[in-house]
């Protein structure tokens, strides 16, 4: 039996937004090379289409960084299970994130990524939970703030279902 999902963001404001976050960084990185770490396997979906509307030149490589197996709350242990295969030494890095929760993991990969001299590195995530922080994390790109919701679409699953949709939707029981 299929679940039902509520649209919580619908495709049409999902491109919109993605449009607009393109559209600041165009302005930031304005004849500069970005380079986009896509956080596997969830931003997948983001990273692509934030991509595509960047117009400066993009490079790109994928980490996948797990903290939640095949749970619906973060264990609180962050372990890298693909690591970048390009050095970060002196580019400027945008990492892109699907969902930023507790920030335990993002917090961790950052510092992670920091210590491999990065020109410059920023965040940039589709869905930011802000009531769920429990470590601090900056983010300089974000799509939308969302409330305390189990989300999936656009790249965020439930145990691997529905990243497939073209929105951001809640599984209802």
């Amino acid at each position: 039996m299929e679940d039902k999902i509520r649209v919580m963001i619908s495709e049409d404001k999902v491109a919109a937004r993605i449009q607009e976050l393109a559209d600041e960084i165009n302005r930031d990185y304005a004849g500069k090379c970005v380079h986009l770490i896509c956080i596997l396997k969830g931003s997948i979906f983001f990273t692509c289409e934030l991509a595509k509307r960047i117009n400066t030149t993009v490079t790109m490589d994928f980490m996948s960084v797990s903290s939640y197996g095949d749970a619906k709350e973060s264990s609180g242990r962050v372990k890298i299970v693909k690591d970048l295969d390009e050095s970060i030494e002196g580019k400027d890095v945008i990492v892109v994130e699907d969902i930023v929760d507790s920030g335990r993991t993002l917090s961790h990969l950052m510092d992670v990524l920091k210590v491999r001299k990065p020109a410059s590195m920023k965040l940039c995530t589709l869905l930011d939970k802000p009531s769920r922080r429990v470590v601090e994390v900056p983010v300089d790109y974000t799509g939308f703030e969302i409330p305390d919701e189990f989300v999936v679409g656009y790249g965020l699953d439930d145990v691997q279902k529905y990243r497939n949709l073209p929105f951001i939707g809640v599984v209802e029981d």
